[in-house]
């Protein structure tokens, strides 16, 4: 059960409560209505459908799962919601809430424009008229990608060119004052070429002029671009799991 003084009633308060953590800030924009619930330093937030993931929480991992197990309880979560909470073991859900997808990720951050990278390609806004490129691209190169042309989330897209073939591209997913890189992707025949670092590179200072911190989130499977993304100065990072209620 949640007892009414565990409650925040806005984004503002729940910034406070989380210390102004860049992935609270990334996740919540500033015309995002939220509500927050809160549990020894844990603080699990919701939003309406349409405004992403049903919620996200940071914190210690056993209070943010009693939030949700009682949220559940009480009705205000429902199968098929989606749901960002602090890395844990699968385990520790099991009898107490059904599960039908869990899977790890990090979220990194940074506040530091990236080294100029050797043989480093340069990145360029892309326009309408490369939008025929950039589906054929990435829907050849990472057709998995939840970041896809025509998504309302995507500010702009960047991309790299070998003449006048698209052979890179990123979309800039910044929300409210936190920038965020998503669906990165270089064309299988021209990896190995060090096109994903000229490509992070150039986004993250292009969207460094415009924010104090930059983030993205990477799969913890995903081991070589994790690496990348270190070398790149994305040091801060958040461990997550994401789960889909059964």
């Amino acid at each position: 059960m949640i007892i009414d003084d565990q409650v925040l009633q806005d984004r503002s308060a729940i910034l406070a409560a989380v210390g102004q953590h860049p992935f609270a800030r990334h996740a919540l924009g500033r015309a995002t209505p939220a509500r927050a619930y809160q549990r020894d330093g844990a603080v699990l937030w919701l939003v309406p459908p349409e405004y992403g993931p049903a919620g996200c929480a940071i914190g210690p991992v056993e209070p943010a799962l009693e939030i949700c197990v009682a949220l559940a309880a009480d009705g205000m979560l429902q199968p098929g919601q989606r749901l960002h909470l602090p890395r844990h073991d699968p385990a520790l859900l099991a009898g107490r809430l059904a599960v039908a997808e869990h899977s790890d990720w990090d979220f990194h951050w940074t506040a530091t424009s990236p080294p100029t990278q050797p043989d480093e390609q340069p990145v360029v806004r892309l326009t309408a008229a490369d939008q025929p490129a950039l589906e054929a691209l990435v829907e050849e190169s990472f057709p998995s990608s939840t970041s896809r042309p025509g998504d309302p989330r995507v500010v702009d897209w960047y991309g790299i060119r070998a003449g006048d073939r698209l052979v890179a591209c990123g979309a800039d997913r910044s929300q409210c004052d936190i920038g965020f890189v998503a669906g990165l992707t270089v064309a299988p025949d021209h990896r190995g070429r060090g096109l994903g670092a000229s490509l992070t590179a150039g986004m993250t200072r292009a969207l460094l002029a415009r924010h104090d911190m930059v983030g993205l989130g990477v799969y913890t499977h995903n081991v070589g671009a994790a690496r990348l993304y270190r070398r790149l100065g994305f040091t801060n990072t958040l461990p997550l799991s994401s789960v889909r209620l059964a």
